[in-house]
């Protein structure tokens, strides 16, 4: 059975960082990029994000993800590189369109600010159950409520991916030709929206009735099935994040 989830199991120090701990990198990698607004700021937070997935052995994971934004990310650098207000060096020429430097050092700017975004994100979500984070926000004074939507969102596009796989395979084993051209792969789509959106409502309403059996909306004090770990080194790291955000914020005031 396939995981309803992006999370990758693996035992690497990245792993064993409390999700709290990353919720405050997550927090120090966009905050530092946009009070220190320079390429070297957003590189040294991307580099320390590429050796954390690396260290988690999850930088495969991202490569995807990436490549999902680069349509954004090379519309920005077109527009930019032809509109921005502040063009004054023209660097190439296409056809009637004119490329300045201006325009491309201030989109490779904000590229590098989203590729930061993605990777410092995946962190959290490739090597953090789902479970986990919820019931570490919980802890902290979540509203279960609020913490039953935010699970269900980690693994709602996991889900579907599941059924449309599941759904795939049954009809492909009635005869259903669902490989080959793009129009056979297009014919083949449709037959699966109705299962897929009929099977995630299904799923919505089982879910609902078996919180409502265990009691999920007593009002008593709830408790937790393991045991909260309180380790120093998750205390240092955020420590470290805090120091990192506060210089950030100095520097920045600083002539």
């Amino acid at each position: 059975m396939k995981a309803l989830s992006l999370y990758y199991e693996a035992n690497t120090p990245v792993h064993r960082i409390d999700p709290i701990s990353k919720l405050f990198y997550i927090a120090a990698a966009i905050a530092i990029p946009v009070i220190v607004p320079t390429k070297t700021a957003a590189l040294l937070c991307l580099g320390v994000s590429v050796v954390l997935l690396l260290v988690g052995r999850v930088f495969r994971r991202v490569i995807p993800i990436i490549s999902f934004s680069f349509v954004v990310l090379l519309s920005i650098i077109v527009i930019q590189s032809l509109f921005y207000h502040g063009n004054i060096t023209p660097l190439f020429q296409a056809g009637p369109f004119v490329f300045y430097r201006e325009g491309l050092s201030y989109a490779l700017h904000i590229c590098l600010r989203v590729v930061n975004i993605l990777c410092a994100f995946a962190i959290l979500v490739l090597t953090t159950k789902p479970s986990d984070l919820i019931e570490s926000l919980v802890r902290r004074g979540l509203s279960p409520r609020i913490g039953y939507v935010l699970s269900s969102v980690l693994q709602i596009i996991p889900q579907m991916a599941s059924t449309m796989d599941t759904i795939t395979d049954a009809q492909r084993s009635r005869g259903m030709e669902t490989e080959g051209k793009l129009i056979t792969r297009i014919k083949a789509f449709f037959p699966l929206i109705g299962p897929v959106v009929m099977n995630s409502l299904l799923n919505t309403r089982e879910r609902a009735m078996a919180l409502e059996v265990r009691g999920f909306n007593s009002r008593d004090k709830k408790t937790f099935l393991n045991e909260e770990s309180r380790s120093p080194f998750n205390l240092i790291i955020k420590l470290l994040l805090a120091a990192a955000a506060i210089f950030a914020v100095i520097w920045r005031i600083l002539p």
